[in-house]
């Protein structure tokens, strides 16, 4: 039987934080159809949480070409670039924008790229709004079976083509399954920037990480962070594990860690957390996984999501030798894969990418739910912050660069970036302490 040649396919992938990179570069890997090559060229939106150098690295996704860009210098460079995909990974509102700008970039060419997105991991808050923001890519992926019946729900609730929503799961699930206890015993607690939001409870759960250090002498515990001080993710962070952590003692085998979560998962026993999506990560790898109680089960804290998980449990157990075992039919549903067939999960939307390349006449034009009819209060404020017009256009006055900044612009920038990260994680939590005295 003859083998197809295999095509170079051109993919680009806009994103505006170091997890959001992670998740489009992996994702473009992923849905490239088959018997093809690709060609991946990254564009990270300028912004607060435009990745460090340390983020990128840390990712570890390798792109043929990397550049910082406005959403006015994407849209120029996808009117002279000639791309297969476009994957946008950025928060809702910078997909609704963009995918504006592209409708009107991309009026009267004969052909046009498959427009993808979706979401980096588990959506517990804003399920409506975002996925509207989302509407009029070719492809809106559902990372879970779960997600995507709730997706094309929203969608048809509103009287939206649901056509678009295509179930994968995440991409970046992987690593050899659990195989037993290593030697030392290690439990990691995987922290997020904004869940916990307030000192109070961090600090709690700092405590109760350390005390655990100290009851269990023999295991080594570990802090995973995502950032660094001064770094920002995909949410902004104002109480750094790290700076609460100078004033405790911390025995000694208790650490901070960083680095890729996969990595950190090759080494646990146990993995702790409030609603990160390292949970399941952690439970495709079959790892002992526990989402924390303490705080309460709810929809702020994102853990509301692991209900029925079986992986619900407090500190108090932890300590007692408490290990939940979760719940098979649950694990299925949230495209966990554990099963072994995590091969396959992307296999719909590689099948449907390759039919919309090769559809005869191009792709039809994009058709956002968002118009300045259907939504004239709403869109055109989101449009504006990255200074597009109700139409798409580009607005007078819209920011221009058609060479690399120079070096004074350049620490101009990187000056403006450090006060405003000086702001959220220095001045603004003494604000908001002197305004409830």
């Amino acid at each position: 039987m003859p083998v197809s040649a295999t095509k170079t396919r051109r993919v680009a992938v806009l994103a505006d934080s170091d997890t959001r990179w992670k998740w489009g570069a992996l994702t473009a890997n992923r849905i490239a159809p088959e018997n093809s090559d690709i060609r991946l060229d990254g564009y990270l939106l300028r912004g607060r949480a435009t990745p460090t150098p340390r983020q990128l690295q840390e990712v570890g996704v390798h792109a043929d070409s990397l550049r910082e860009v406005t959403a006015v210098e994407f849209l120029r460079a996808m009117a002279q670039e000639s791309y297969d995909v476009v994957v946008l990974a950025l928060v809702g509102g910078g997909v609704q924008a963009v995918l504006h700008g592209l409708k009107r970039v991309w009026e009267g060419q004969a052909r046009r790229p498959v427009v993808v997105t979706g979401y980096v991991g588990v959506v517990y808050e804003k399920l409506a709004d975002g996925l509207l923001l989302r509407h009029g890519a070719d492809l809106v992926l559902a990372n879970s079976r779960q997600d995507a019946e709730r997706f094309r729900a929203v969608y048809e609730g509103v009287g939206a083509d649901a056509s678009a929503v295509t179930e994968v799961a995440l991409p970046f699930l992987g690593g050899e399954p659990y195989a037993g206890e290593h030697d030392p015993y290690t439990v990691v607690f995987a922290a997020q920037p904004s869940v916990p939001d307030n000192r109070r409870d961090r600090t709690y759960l700092l405590n109760r990480l350390i005390q655990h250090a100290r009851k269990h002498p023999e295991r080594e515990v570990l802090l995973k962070l995502r950032s660094k001080p001064g770094e920002h993710t995909t949410h902004i962070e104002e109480l750094p594990y790290q700076k609460l952590v100078q004033r405790l003692e911390p025995p000694a085998n208790f650490k901070l860690v960083y680095g890729n979560m996969g990595e950190v998962l090759d080494r646990t026993d146990l993995l702790v957390t409030i609603s990160s999506t390292a949970a399941l990560e952690s439970l495709h790898r079959r790892v002992p996984t526990v989402v924390l109680t303490d705080l309460g089960v709810r929809e702020t804290l994102g853990n509301h999501h692991f209900v029925g998980s079986g992986c619900l449990a407090s500190w108090d157990q932890l300590d007692d030798g408490h290990r939940p075992t979760p719940d098979e039919e649950w694990v299925s549903r949230q495209g966990v894969c554990a099963d072994g067939s995590y091969a396959g999960a992307f296999d719909a939307a590689r099948e449907r990418i390759a039919k919309l390349l090769d559809r005869p006449g191009g792709l039809p034009a994009l058709t956002p739910y968002y118009t300045p009819a259907t939504a004239p209060g709403y869109l055109p404020g989101i449009l504006a912050r990255h200074h597009l017009g109700p139409d798409g256009s580009v607005l007078p006055g819209a920011p221009s660069a058609d060479k690399e900044p120079g070096p004074v612009r350049q620490i101009v920038r990187r000056a403006a970036r450090g006060a405003y990260r000086h702001g959220v994680q220095r001045v603004a939590p003494v604000i908001r302490r002197m305004g409830e005295l």
